[in-house]
């Protein structure tokens, strides 16, 4: 499944809900599916910078795609990293680099968190977009 149906299908399940208590509810499930990372994965090279809490993310090249992991010890932001690692995990650094992640506008999950969690999320997608940037510059060598 490609970045682009990743997203549409999230909007679509997004679009169920009515008010965003429910959606909160639901990135808050998809927080406790987040497979946990190895422990020996929650360096302070992996922790992202920017987030009220704490966030550890992962990404490791297997046969030429990113395999992200992560956690958090926050629910709301777990449920958020896990959104994202949906969306591009198990991809290209090529695809992750060109794709832009629309669906965080169009379900508006930007506008309904508080401005600490914003530049959180804003943190993670720069962190996952230069984790793939590093991996391209050492596969092109």
């Amino acid at each position: 499944m490609t970045i682009k149906e990743r997203q549409d299908e999230i909007i679509d399940e997004f679009s169920i809900f009515s008010d965003w208590m429910d959606k909160y509810e639901y990135i808050i499930s998809l927080g406790k599916e987040l497979p946990i990372i190895d422990e020996s994965k929650k360096t302070e090279d992996n922790i992202i910078k920017g987030c009220q809490s704490q966030v550890w993310l992962d990404g490791q090249l297997v046969d030429g795609k990113i395999v992200f992991t992560a956690d958090s010890d926050a629910i709301i932001t777990k449920g958020i990293i896990a959104l994202l690692i949906r969306v591009v995990s198990d991809q290209t650094p090529d695809e992750i680099l060109k794709n832009e992640l629309y669906f965080i506008d169009q379900i508006g999950l930007k506008e309904h968190l508080s401005p600490t969690r914003s530049n959180g999320l804003v943190s993670m997608v720069k962190k996952m977009k230069l984790l793939a940037l590093g991996y391209k510059a050492k596969t092109e060598n």
